[in-house]
């Protein structure tokens, strides 16, 4: 598998194609054939599953519709009195439009559209314009609804409006602690933000222009959490929502409108053929009897439960090195979820299951920033032609340390992630 990812095959070919192999060798062609003839349906026959193309569609209708202008506009207005004050407001966008888009990426392309040209106007260098947008764009992930905790919620069958809750309070404290690693970094390193910025006025209209994202927000998370309707449903109220809001402003156009669902359609085939090969992948596996065998090991090893997490995690940003986040979830997550579960944490095994899940989302967004794939590095970069991709690296540093020291503090602190899920009916 490994080795047909270095020679640039597609992730869910690369898993198919050594889960194939493996499955064939261990048991031959005819459990193989019926193994495809029935797994593929069993999968996507699952109702859960449309809750990914519905909050995808979501999120194009948000990024065709205008909405992130209005959003930089709001921010940039409130945070751009202080030293790195767009940078700040970029990360506070991001936190605002990944509210109503679950992917990191479309979170980053869509706000650095907006912001890179005004910070480049304000004398921001490129090494902060850059990184901030690749960092704040994992908030996309972060913070519900994300299209990675709905597959971890749908791989270890847990609530998802639950995981959406837990990864609330975790996302907010990203967002601060992305700011203040902004605030940290200006003053250490001079010449990367302007002494000071030419803060612009709050108008009526940067007001009026956030009310439809603070509505939706209300209604699809109120909806869900009062009882009104599932998540999956949820998910379609938020998409017809959003397409109604980006209506009202005028923004969209007939070509956007086809744009938004060819995009859906694209990136939800990527997500269920990578679900495909990740299926064949694990079934392989577990007919090799390596992960029962792997968690026999490390219980034998007498490690503390924290330190098995522990290891796991280090585990994923090694690996976030050479793959996206979906393929991670998709390949690992039914090999660790149940060497997790058989650990003592002196929690319920619903609450270790649903803490889990968010630690592991904590780590993938890692594999975003991190050298040398950094999916958001790269997409932002893109976006910012006089920018080196070596200086772009660099500019996500602080936000690595934030991101360490914030996972660290779940790591140790899971009270941080299950407090608003106590609240949840």
């Amino acid at each position: 598998m490994l080795v047909l990812m270095a020679v640039r095959v597609p992730i869910s070919i690369a898993m198919f194609v050594a889960g194939t192999a493996g499955y064939l060798t261990q048991t031959g062609w005819g459990p193989f054939s019926n193994f495809l003839n029935t797994q593929a349906f069993a999968r996507f026959a699952s109702y859960d599953l449309s809750v990914i193309p519905l909050f995808i569609l979501m999120g194009h209708f948000a990024t065709q519709g205008g909405i992130s202008k209005a959003l930089f506009s709001f921010a940039a207005a409130i945070m751009g009195r202080f030293k790195g004050g767009l940078a700040m407001a970029s990360v506070l966008a991001c936190a605002a439009f990944g509210a109503i888009c679950g992917s990191s990426v479309a979170t980053a392309a869509t706000i650095t559209s907006v912001a890179l040209p005004e910070m480049k106007r304000h004398g921001y260098s490129g090494r902060l314009a850059t990184g901030t947008l690749a960092a704040a764009g994992t908030l996309g992930i972060l913070i519900p609804p994300s299209v990675p905790l709905v597959i971890y919620a749908i791989l270890t069958e847990q609530n998802i409006a639950k995981l959406f809750a837990a990864a609330m309070i975790p996302g907010i404290i990203a967002m601060f602690g992305y700011m203040v690693a902004i605030a940290i970094y200006v003053r250490l390193v001079p010449g990367q933000a302007p002494e000071t910025d030419e803060a612009p006025r709050l108008t009526r209209d940067a007001i009026k222009g956030v009310i439809p994202i603070v509505l939706i927000f209300l209604l699809v998370f109120g909806g869900i959490y009062g009882g009104l309707f599932t998540p999956t449903e949820g998910a379609g109220v938020g998409a017809a929502s959003t397409f109604v809001a980006a209506l009202i402003k005028r923004e969209i156009t007939w070509d956007k409108f086809k744009q938004c669902f060819y995009a859906t359609a694209e990136s939800s085939a990527m997500i269920f053929l990578i679900f495909i090969g990740a299926d064949l992948m694990n079934s392989a596996l577990a007919l090799t009897q390596v992960p029962n065998q792997l968690a026999s090991v490390v219980g034998s090893w007498g490690l503390s439960p924290l330190m098995v997490v522990a290891a796991i995690l280090l585990f994923y940003v090694v690996l976030g090195a050479v793959m996206d986040e979906l393929s991670m979830i998709l390949l690992t997550i039914p090999i660790f979820f149940p060497m997790v579960m058989t650990l003592d944490f002196g929690m319920p095994k619903e609450s270790v299951a649903i803490w889990f899940g968010i630690m592991v989302l904590m780590v993938v967004e890692f594999g975003l920033l991190a050298p040398p794939v950094g999916l958001n590095v790269y997409v932002v970069n893109g976006m910012a032609k006089d920018v080196p991709i070596a200086e772009s690296y660099r500019g996500v540093m602080p936000f690595l340390v934030s991101d360490t020291l914030r996972t660290l503090l779940l790591l140790f602190f899971p009270a941080i992630s299950l407090w608003l899920v106590k609240y949840v009916g």
